[in-house]
């Protein structure tokens, strides 16, 4: 049969039938070529069955010296080995980095608020904290000599003490 007389009865069979008469055809003539010039369009529409198939006919194609291979075989081979189906479908779908980015950036946000709001209302800090009571507690302890060797009270000591 010639390709001009399938090319009109191919438009009105489904393109898994196609791809599973290209197959058969493929396993009786081992000579004949795959038809895998778009095998990435036709791969998600096969059955399971059919892309086994395309997988061992073109795993027996690869056994071939590669330079006889043509370019769409060696894409083929390539597209069935490391493409993004089976355990390589992405994850993630596409365009989810923008909700991601901004997710954080609202939560960040959120979180800024909550730090804003909590501060607002908190006491103020406690007397300790002040300068003065700081620079107290150091005249205190150089007067009570605490840690005479490395500390406040010790000779020649140029350190801040206790003040933050």
């Amino acid at each position: 049969m010639s390709l001009s007389l399938l090319r009109p009865s191919l438009r009105a069979i489904p393109r898994a039938s196609v791809a599973r008469s290209a197959v058969a055809a493929c396993r009786h003539a081992s000579t004949a070529p795959i038809p895998v010039s778009n095998i990435e369009a036709q791969w998600k529409s096969m059955t399971p069955e059919e892309q086994n198939e395309v997988h061992k006919a073109l795993e027996q194609l690869q056994k071939k010296d590669w330079k006889q291979l043509s370019l769409d075989e060696k894409k083929a081979a390539y597209y069935v080995a490391f493409g993004p189906h089976g355990p390589r479908t992405p994850i993630v779908p596409p365009g989810s980095g923008i909700k991601v980015f901004f997710g954080v950036v609202g939560c960040i946000g959120v979180a800024g608020l909550i730090f804003a709001i909590t501060r607002a209302f908190a006491p103020p800090p406690p007397r300790s904290m002040t300068r003065e009571w700081q620079e107290a507690t150091n005249e205190q302890q150089r007067r009570d000599k605490v840690n005479p060797f490395t500390g406040v009270a010790s000779e020649g000591y140029k350190g801040k003490g206790n003040v933050q």
